[in-house]
């Protein structure tokens, strides 16, 4: 037998760590918020029955989104055209979406047949020219340098930290998902599993100051335990026995007490989903077959996690999910064929899924990225810009039309600065409003969540920020 000796403090240190090493260990951990848990328990409660989820996919390193969504009426294509160069989408390959927008046609990638048949059976729709703002910004008030400017603009870091807050001002570690999250979250019957779950470990959009994110893999049954906590080695036999002791143990000290309860807690959260997971396993509502990519994957899970909800006591939820690589200072258009095509078709089998569960009018999917790209070519690949196209796509989605104000792609244009980067004609916060409207924050809420709303939009307006809800 050994004679390694263990200080108690040495034996503490080590059990704390095999289990703060864990998914479901730190989820639990931040989601119980510890001292927060007074001020989480005094959020409103809500009487609805219904079932709401956002899904946000964020296409990470900047999608150049006007090769996503394009213009084909003979003088804008032309402007195009004439300003995209060598990195144009030629005019007859371009997938026609029906109808028009401001008296002009507009077309999707080739890639996306999926995308243009959910934009004409009205499933889906696009929000143009969206883009970090603090306030409404022109051209003049950029280059005479009186204007307001998100910090660290064209910075990947910055940006793709700034969509997931909706505040551009600042460097905040909250997002607006995370906040919005902390007003609903209280919805929910079940308070072990997150309102926000996510397929892409820790991210800034589902932290709120009370609620963070519970993590989950695509595979088996999502949910990951304590460190082995399945491992048969004798000495993993006798550490788990001893994490299992302290879990039982009623301490004095308020502290040990408190991280002997969340330790608990993140193994009973982590049995409670996989046993659900198992269960639509077992017997899956849907037969949709998703494609081998790692974002259908992880939208399958998605899909088995809604299928769950009734068992998990969960009424409102939001997913978070990234798919990177889409930072193409070289090789777009290689790259874009191959990307966006993975896109379409997982938002196919996705909005196929729902729609087996009868649910589609309940999950509104949208996307979001870090920038646009630059319209103009640096020889076989775009740089970092600014406003961009993105899409929303559920039953709920006022789909088949196009939103905001899709610009000018020629280089006279008055929103075009530093040569070829967009102005944003419509602020990220315009976007999310409506999206938190319709999952069941209330207007007066609004401001809690999208601190900068007033700035675009009026709480409490009879009318939608954009309109592409049906709220």
């Amino acid at each position: 037998m050994s004679n390694h000796k263990y200080s108690r403090r040495k034996f503490l240190g080590q059990a704390s760590c095999a289990a703060i090493g864990t998914t479901a260990f730190m989820s639990s951990f931040l989601n119980l918020g510890l001292m927060n848990n007074a001020a989480a328990a005094n959020l409103p409660v809500y009487q609805n029955n219904d079932y709401k989820a956002l899904v946000c996919i964020l296409l990470a390193g900047g999608n150049d989104s006007f090769n996503m969504l394009m213009p084909t009426s003979t003088s804008a294509y032309n402007d195009y055209a004439a300003t995209r160069t060598n990195l144009a989408i030629a005019k007859n390959t371009i997938l026609n979406l029906n109808g028009t927008t401001g008296g002009q046609t507009y077309g999707v990638h080739p890639a996306m047949p999926e995308v243009q048949a959910l934009y004409n059976s009205g499933r889906l729709g696009f929000v143009s020219n969206v883009g970090t703002l603090i306030n409404p910004t022109t051209k003049t008030q950029y280059e005479n340098g009186s204007a307001n400017l998100p910090l660290g603009l064209f910075s990947h870091s910055d940006q793709i930290q700034q969509w997931q807050t909706s505040i551009p001002q600042s460097r905040t570690a909250i997002g607006w998902g995370g906040r919005m999250a902390d007003i609903l979250s209280s919805m929910n019957s079940n308070q072990n599993i997150s309102m926000n779950i996510s397929l892409s470990g820790t991210n800034v959009f589902q932290a709120g100051n009370n609620v963070v994110e519970y993590t989950i893999e695509p595979s088996g049954t999502g949910s990951i335990g304590l460190a082995g906590s399945e491992d048969m080695d004798f000495y993993s036999t006798l550490r788990n026995g001893a994490v299992k002791s302290m879990m039982e143990h009623q301490y004095q000290d308020i502290f040990r007490k408190t991280y002997a309860g969340v330790t608990k807690n993140a193994q009973d959260s982590h049995q409670q989903f996989s046993t659900a997971i198992n269960g639509i396993n077992q017997a899956p509502p849907f037969t949709t077959t998703f494609s081998a990519s790692n974002l259908s994957q992880r939208l399958q899970m998605v899909a088995k996690t809604i299928s769950a909800r009734d068992t998990l006591g969960l009424k409102r939820q939001t997913f978070f999910l990234t798919f990177g690589g889409w930072d193409h200072h070289d090789e777009v258009l290689n790259a874009q064929n191959l990307m966006l095509g993975v896109v379409s078709k997982a938002l196919h089998e996705f909005n196929d899924a729902m729609q087996q569960m009868n649910l589609q009018d309940n999950v509104t999917t949208f996307t979001i990225s870090d920038f646009a790209r630059t319209l103009t070519s640096n020889g076989n690949g775009t740089d970092h810009a600014w406003g961009g196209n993105v899409l929303a796509m559920g039953g709920s989605v006022n789909g088949g039309k196009i939103y905001g104000q899709y610009p000018t792609l020629a280089l006279n244009s008055n929103l075009l600065v530093d040569e070829s980067a967009i102005i944003p004609t419509t602020s990220c916060d315009e976007y999310f409003a409506e999206l938190a409207l319709w999952l069941g924050a209330s207007s007066n809420q609004l401001s809690s969540i999208l601190p900068n709303i007033g700035n675009f939009y009026s709480p409490g307006s009879a009318s939608l920020p954009i309109g592409f809800m049906r709220v």
